[in-house]
């Protein structure tokens, strides 16, 4: 099966490749391997969130990068806020919070990237309250209205913990918010992992999906509270084949993320590659590309 022959963008994050490259080198990469874009990471890291202040300069490069490779950046991850989210106690870690989303929606505007990935967590590292949530909700309104007015998306990633583990818990917040630069990133292994009805998921939030992650996981049980990443596609629980079947019936024809974490992996591309090759696969088995 040829890139040419896939109806939707494959693209792969970041953090798959391997992390001493520089943007010209990973789009390179990311093309030699056959994807149509690469979803940027700015997490916690302060490594990662210096991009927030990158100079015009930098700004320049990478934009020309893009343009040479044709391998487009149309999304970022936005995960800083695990460090400093919006619903904490701290009311300077509000500020900070703020300040990253500011700075974020003017690297997007910058850089033509559309979407921000928005983490679906009040609060990581404090305990969760109603405080925290009602926090959260507050940081979640102006941020849109920022956005808004920078024509740039926001859409939260169905989570890796239950308070937004779903995109029926998302639907709460959209409910709130109303708005068109309001939108979700479903991600199929924290879908499933948390034993949700991942069709009738799907089907309840097509209007509002702006791309999809894949990603492998381990069910959350009783005694056992789950694996959300480092999972090697086929080994966890999702069941790529029923969503794509789903997706194809639903006529979905927005983006696919891999979600991998290969940066450290003694044979990266290998890993990618194959990853690439199986996940198309099961987008053949499932319906959503047709026999070559």
């Amino acid at each position: 099966m040829t890139r040419e022959a896939l109806p939707n963008p494959l693209g792969i994050y970041e953090k798959a490749l391997p992390k001493d490259l520089d943007w010209p080198a990973r789009l390179a990469l990311a093309k030699a391997l056959d994807f149509d874009f690469v979803e940027m990471s700015i997490d916690e890291t302060d490594e990662r969130m210096t991009r927030l202040s990158w100079s015009k300069a930098e700004r320049a490069a990478f934009c020309a990068a893009v343009r040479d490779f044709g391998v487009s950046v149309p999304s970022v991850c936005l995960s800083a806020h695990r460090r400093f989210p919006f619903g904490s106690r701290d009311p300077s870690t509000r500020v900070k919070a703020r300040d990253i989303m500011r700075r974020a929606i003017d690297l997007c505007v910058d850089l033509g990237i559309r979407t921000i990935q928005v983490a679906g967590y009040d609060v990581y590292y404090e305990e969760a309250d109603v405080g925290t949530k009602e926090r959260f909700i507050e940081g979640l309104q102006w941020s849109v209205r920022e956005a808004a007015k920078a024509q740039v998306m926001l859409a939260v990633e169905i989570m890796d913990t239950a308070f937004i583990n779903s995109i029926t818990r998302w639907r709460e917040y959209d409910q709130l918010i109303h708005s068109p630069y309001f939108c979700v990133y479903p991600d199929l292994g924290n879908l499933t992992a948390w034993g949700n009805d991942v069709d009738a998921e799907l089907r309840a939030g097509i209007d509002r999906i702006v791309a999809i992650h894949l990603k492998d996981t381990l069910k959350v049980t009783g005694d056992f509270p789950g694996q959300f990443r480092d999972v090697p596609f086929g080994d966890g629980c999702v069941d790529f084949k029923a969503c794509f079947a789903t997706l194809a019936d639903l006529g979905y024809r927005g983006p696919f993320l891999m979600e991998m974490w290969t940066e450290k992996s003694d044979e990266p591309v290998v890993e990618i590659a194959t990853a690439r090759r199986w996940m198309i696969e099961q987008m053949r088995l499932g319906g959503l590309l047709q026999v070559a």
